[in-house]
Parts: structure tokens; C-alpha cells; sequence
């Protein structure tokens, strides 16, 4: 997937020109943040819950070493093969001479965002290897050659006409239809064939539980279950922190999971996994191999500040409630994770140079924490961003910010704390700005406020200060007293 947080601003504005995108956030992310709010709220004390689950990651967090050696552990001894990647190209080289050494000619895939983030789909192509994607939405973006809109659906704003006109052509559809199941059953019988002749597996892992060394995944369409119970080898990718201490904590994050994700109590289908096929078993993988994915995790851990974002468990609740990707969607974040989610895991991964502009994109109006069910604190995540990329900080490959914009802030900061200072500079500045304004309101500016006014508006400044305002009251008041007192010679008011 090619990597495009560095025109953020770009396609955010070309995203801010699409009339029916627009018109589609508009209605559609209500109704996911109302279902998510009703699906919490069949918990018998949602707010606990939620601090239970964040509880649950924070143990993980601090014992995430302890717990991944554990859960490797408990999975040798279920039979299936660890294999630990330090970066993307570790994780796709290992997957691709799997495929290479059993004559694979192609895989099917479950939805899975760690192989999204490594390339994968990439890598075993450009190798010989097919790669048929078989969540609906995953199948839809991958034909369209997207990257995924959203985490839980990743082609929820295609069309259905494109879908048609997509499957006419892919799929060789029998009958044009707009009919949603039709073309839903339509995918289904052409994807069925895959199945039955697959040979190799790739699937994500939603939660990795330490304790039993089982993996588990949570879906609607049953993909994910054909993807591991017919192939003879089956490869699940997960980022290290997919990991939890005990089952009791798996079972709960998966109900703050589904509910989180999309409303639900439970998904459709969930699957736990411990090891491959045993030999009174039907049906299952006859080697199950478990790729750990670090990426860069290891040095953000070593970080206790920047770790937090290690928590996510990708429900996309955070998505469903932030204004700006309600505006602009999931194609401008330029990479697998949009949505706040992106905004904070994006930064690490690639380097704060890479990502200045997602970490600047924000209202830090807080929506994101206060859905959150592992306790992030986005906000103070962006603001912690910002602090390191005005420093230059290597460890995060940030980029010291233009020496006009440091001596601005220094100015700034030496204007807002005294305020003789500041009273000078407002009436000096007054007329310049002003004299852009037109009916009340500056809407663009020229010099270094450019950039910020492309977008939003701002009121003229007053003539008078609040403060001159409340002066003037004031002497105005004291006068009136004067006078009324001199008038009755300080005795009693006239009648």
C-alpha cells in the first residue's frame, strides 16, 4: 500500500469537494455512533465495563513482554509455529517462502489491518502468489485498488451502482442489479469457488490470549471461519499487542469489541483456535502458523508516554465520533488506520515528519477519549506529538519546525504574559487585520496566516478591547454617581 499521510492536506481538501461523500458522512456516522451507544448500553454497568477493559490493557501493557513469551509458550504447545517479525518486510518475506515452499498459487484473506500495514497483499503478488480478499468490503476495496475507507467497513461509502458496475466486470455478474443481497450473493458464489480449492490461509487476530496460547477472531460473514477451517496451512498475523493476560479478559474485550465496533452483543461468528487441527477434528488447519508482527512496537513501548497507543483494539469507536473524519472520511489519513486511531499509532510508525499533519488535524474537542474503551487519551496523545516535533526529536524522526515559526511563538509567549505588551501589540495589529474583513469577518489573510484561513473564518477583532470596554463602563459609572450625588447635595436622590 503505497503511503500518502504526507498529502494529508491535499486530499483532505479534495475530500472536503466531494458533495456526495459529504452528504453520506453526513447521515451514516450518526447512526454507527447511536448503534454503538445502544449496543453499550446493554451492559449491566457500561461505565465500569469500560474502565474494566481499560484496566485489562493497561496490565497488558505493563506485563506485554512477560505475556507475548507466554503466549508463544502455550502455543508451541498447542502445535502451531511461532515466528516473530521485526519489521514489514520480515513478516512478508516469511509468509511469501511459506507460500513459495508449498507451490501456493493463491490465498484467501480475512480482513486483517497489521498485513494491511506491512504490505502484504503486495508482497505475495509480486512474487506469484494471488491474493483474493474475502471480506465483502476488503473484496470490494481491493478490486478498486483503495486502501480501506474505514476499519470495520472498508468499502462503506462505494456506491452501489460502482459495486455493480465493479462485479459486472470482475465477477462477470449475470444481471445488473442494485439490489444489496444480490450483489452480496453474487460475491459469495464467485469468492465459494476460492475456498474450495485454497491451500493456504491468511487471517488477522483480534485478541491473543496469553494463558492458553489461543487466537481469536470476531465476524459477520463467515469469511474468516472458511479462511481457516479449509486450507491445509493457515497463517494468522498479529501486532504485538494484540495480546491478553487470561481468557476472563478475552471474553470481555470481546463484548467491548463487538459493541464498540458495531453495536452488536456478540458478532456473527467467533472463533477460538488453539493450535491446528487435532486428529478427531473435521476440519481445521494441519499446521497453523502464528507470525508476530513488531514494526516498530518495541521502540514505542520503550516510551511510557507514547505506549498508550499500544492499548487500541481497533473498534473504530473513535472514527464514528470524530468531526474531522466525519467531514473528510477515511481515503485523505493517506494509510491503513484513519480516524483518530491513525492520528495516534500513525505518528509512531512512520515518524512524526511523515505525519505532521494528521496530529495538527484536530479539534482536540476530546470525543474520541470519551468513546475509547481501553482509556486512550488521544488529545494529550496529539499534544505530546506536537511538543516532540517542535524539539526535533530524532527518537520520533521528527523534523525541527522553521525557525520563523519558533521566534513567532517566542514573541507569542512573551506578548500573552504581560500585558502592556499584549494591550500595544492588539492596537498596533488592529487595522492590518482588520482591513481584510469584509461584513464582520476575516475569511482569508495573506503572510504566514494563509494556510490557516483556507478553511476557517474568523470574526474581526473589536476596536475596543473588553477590557477598555469594562474601563470605559466603569468611568462612566462613576460619573453618573458624581453627578446624581451633587444634584441632591448628597442627601437624597431628586423625585
Amino acid at each position: 500500500m503505497e503511503i500518502k499521510t504526507e498529502q494529508f492536506t491535499e486530499l483532505a481538501k479534495k475530500e472536503l469537494e466531494n458533495d456526495r461523500l459529504r452528504t453520506f458522512l453526513k447521515v451514516w456516522f450518526p447512526v454507527l455512533s447511536i448503534k454503538r451507544d445502544l449496543g453499550i448500553a446493554t451492559l449491566p454497568e457500561p461505565a465500569a465495563s469500560q474502565a474494566y477493559g481499560s484496566a485489562i490493557r493497561e496490565e497488558t501493557m505493563e506485563r506485554l513482554p512477560d505475556l507475548l513469551e507466554e503466549f508463544e509458550k502455550n502455543a508451541l504447545a498447542n502445535g502451531a509455529k511461532v515466528f516473530w517479525a521485526r519489521d514489514a518486510k520480515e513478516a512478508n518475506d516469511y509468509i511469501t517462502n511459506l507460500a513459495k515452499e508449498r507451490g501456493i498459487k493463491y490465498v484467501t484473506k480475512g480482513k486483517s489491518m497489521v498485513t494491511e500495514e506491512t504490505g502484504l497483499n503486495e508482497a505475495l503478488s509480486q512474487n506469484g502468489v494471488e491474493v483474493w480478499e474475502t471480506d465483502l468490503g476488503e473484496f470490494i476495496a481491493q478490486q478498486l485498488h483503495r486502501p480501506p475507507f474505514h476499519i470495520v467497513g472498508p468499502a462503506i461509502n462505494v456506491p452501489v451502482e460502482e459495486v455493480r458496475d465493479l462485479f459486472m466486470e470482475k465477477i462477470k455478474l449475470k444481471e445488473p442489479t442494485l439490489d444489496p443481497v444480490q450483489l452480496g450473493y453474487a460475491a459469495r458464489i464467485f469468492l465459494r469457488d476460492k475456498f474450495h480449492h485454497v491451500q493456504m490461509g491468511i487471517t488477522g487476530i483480534n485478541i491473543a490470549v496469553a494463558e492458553t496460547g489461543t487466537i481469536i477472531n470476531v465476524e459477520n460473514e463467515g469469511n474468516i471461519r472458511f479462511t481457516k477451517a479449509s486450507p491445509p496451512t493457515q497463517v494468522s498475523v498479529m501486532s504485538v499487542e494484540k495480546v491478553v493476560p487470561t481468557m476472563k479478559d478475552a471474553l470481555h474485550m470481546i463484548r467491548l469489541l463487538c459493541r464498540n465496533c458495531t453495536g452488536q452483543k456478540l458478532t456473527a461468528y467467533v472463533s477460538m483456535d488453539s493450535g491446528p487441527k487435532k486428529s478427531a477434528e473435521i476440519d481445521g488447519p494441519e499446521e497453523l502458523f502464528i507470525v508476530i508482527v513488531d514494526n516498530g512496537r518495541t521502540k514505542i513501548y520503550q516510551d511510557p508516554i507514547a505506549r498508550d497507543v499500544l492499548r487500541c483494539i481497533r473498534c473504530a469507536a473513535c472514527l464514528n465520533s470524530c468531526p474531522v473524519y466525519g467531514k473528510i472520511g477515511g481515503y485523505a489519513y493517506g494509510w491503513a488506520y484513519s480516524g483518530p486511531m491513525g492520528q495516534v499509532l500513525d505518528p509512531v510508525l512512520l515518524g512524526l515528519e511523515r505525519t505532521q499533519d494528521l496530529y495538527r488535524a484536530t479539534t482536540l474537542c476530546g470525543a474520541c477519549k470519551s468513546v475509547c474503551p481501553v482509556g486512550i487519551d488521544h488529545p494529550s496523545m496529539f499534544l505530546y506529538y506536537r511538543a516532540k516535533d517542535v524539539l526535533g526529536e530524532p527518537y520520533f524522526m521528527a523534523k525541527r519546525r522553521p525557525r520563523s515559526e519558533e521566534r513567532f511563538f517566542k514573541m507569542w509567549s512573551r506578548a500573552v504574559s504581560r500585558p502592556w505588551l499584549w494591550n500595544l501589540a492588539v492596537r498596533m495589529v488592529r487595522p492590518f487585520i482588520n482591513k481584510d474583513a469584509r461584513d464582520g469577518v476575516i475569511s482569508k489573510m495573506k503572510g504566514p496566516f494563509e494556510g490557516w484561513f483556507r478553511s476557517r473564518d474568523l470574526p474581526a477583532m473589536a476596536w475596543i478591547t473588553f477590557h477598555e470596554r469594562w474601563e470605559k463602563m466603569e468611568r462612566e459609572k462613576g460619573e453618573k454617581a458624581k453627578r446624581e450625588k451633587g444634584g441632591c447635595n448628597g442627601t437624597e436622590r431628586p423625585r
